[in-house]
């Protein structure tokens, strides 16, 4: 079984394409299921961003997976594979998870180091575990990607070394309208994204923020923590004629803000959602200024910022991204010999124990004080001369070729393969069940 991903991001696709691929909710769910339900795949999880859509796998044969996975990226998207598949990244075993680790650490995201993408990643590690598509290897993995994420954020300025989206988006605002103290500011939406729209326009120190969503009550709730005001989503066109500065960012599948709803003047609209919020053809009405993801792409996204000690972050990060890596390919070779290691030393307990019962049934009359001795001695000795080998097998397991030494311990000591197997069962159950593995590894050794 292997590690494998397949997907595409604003690094190899337009936004135009990503915004045709790009799946959620009920839709996000089929997908998951449908790659989960395929024949070479055990366990699966999707990640589907305005950036990115890439699905993590745990797959038993690599081409067949990565066949299936693009075919079923084609079906549910309907864009034609011939198109798809130029666009189309795949990674594979060390590649996949060091892709996923600077996933996380914001390596990878359109604005450098932006800390979105933990929630997000968090989020489709959820859905996924919600769903059934989870098995231990990709939950440990995702589950040491965020913590990776979370050590580059907290070890690095790469939160510095980038601004948000939000934040590259006001700083292309204060471009077309000048300084944004006073401004009058309306936000499309009430989700996570919006959240974070208003919380920073109010750090940018905009006071007049209004709030507008299909659901009221939630657009209250998000009002009320920026001091803000929330207006019914039928009074969404007066509330655009009254705005300055429009963040929109909806779960929506149509455009939300027609050319129609508004009302000609100066004003700057950010839309950050995918697909599109706001008709396209709002940009050819006078003083309006309307940016998109595709444009901020095109621009670079980071506009009007200077390195702020850019590089020296990427570095670090980088180097915590590879070290991560390093650790965790050896704790997982380590940790597959450790089934083995389990039925040798279970093996050797039942030899014990048949000795021991032969050893009294042969010589009843022993004295019950030098039985105990006897008993401590045998299994003592066992211990001793296990214990040798279980530890430079767990050793050697953490190199490359790691998995041919437990499958010689199992060759030299005649290991019923079936006990191995049924350790790596109880483990997945543990993980199914949402109980941690972790203390049983250590119980083992590790």
């Amino acid at each position: 079984m292997s590690v494998l991903v397949v997907g595409l991001s604003h690094r190899t696709a337009p936004v135009a394409l990503l915004e045709r691929v790009s799946v959620s909710g009920d839709s996000l769910v089929k997908l998951l299921q449908d790659v989960h339900r395929d024949v070479h795949v055990v366990e699966a999880m999707v990640v589907s961003t305005c950036n990115r859509v890439e699905v993590y796998v745990e797959a038993d044969r690599f081409h067949a997976a990565v066949t299936s996975i693009s075919w079923l990226l084609s079906t549910h998207s309907g864009v034609p594979m011939d198109e798809l598949a130029a666009h189309l990244y795949v990674h594979y075993e060390d590649r996949a998870i060091e892709h996923l680790f600077s996933v996380g650490s914001g390596l990878d995201s359109m604005v450098l180091g932006e800390g979105q993408i933990l929630g997000q990643v968090r989020s489709a590690l959820r859905l996924a575990q919600e769903e059934g598509t989870l098995g231990p290897t990709l939950n440990e993995l995702v589950q040491q990607a965020l913590r990776v994420g979370k050590r580059s954020h907290t070890e690095t300025g790469i939160d510095r070394a980038g601004a948000s989206l939000v934040g590259v988006g006001l700083t292309l605002a204060e471009r077309a309208l000048g300084p944004l103290e006073g401004t009058r500011a309306l936000v499309v939406g009430a989700g996570s994204m919006s959240a974070l729209s208003a919380a920073t326009l109010q750090r940018a120190g905009l006071t007049d923020i209004v709030v507008v969503n299909r659901t009221h009550e939630r657009a209250v709730r998000l009002a009320q923590t920026v001091g803000g005001r929330a207006a019914e989503f039928g009074d969404l066109e007066r509330e655009l004629a009254r705005a300055d500065l429009v963040i929109s960012c909806t779960g929506a599948t149509d455009v939300v803000v027609t050319a129609d709803m508004v009302t000609p003047h100066r004003m700057f609209i950010l839309d950050l959602a995918l697909p599109h919020d706001v008709d396209l053809a709002v940009r050819r009405l006078p003083g309006v200024t309307l940016v998109d993801l595709e444009s901020m792409q095109e621009s670079g996204a980071d506009a009007g910022t200077d390195d702020g000690g850019r590089a020296e972050a990427v570095a670090s990060v980088r180097g915590i991204v590879a070290e991560e890596v390093a650790a965790y390919l050896s704790a997982e070779r380590a940790a597959r010999v450790t089934p083995t290691v389990v039925a040798l030393r279970s093996k050797a307990a039942q030899v014990v124990e048949t000795e021991l019962e032969r050893l009294a049934a042969r010589l009843p009359e022993l004295d019950g004080r030098v039985r105990a001795e006897v008993t401590q001695t045998v299994r003592r000795v066992v211990d001793k001369l296990l214990h040798e080998p279980t530890v430079r097998v767990k050793q050697l397991a953490e190199s490359p070729a790691g998995d041919h030494y437990a499958e010689a311990l199992r060759e030299l000591f005649n290991l019923d393969p079936k006990v191995p197997e049924a350790v790596r069962r109880i483990e997945t159950i543990d993980v199914e069940q949402g109980r941690n593995t972790e203390p049983s590894k250590k119980e083992a050794g590790l």
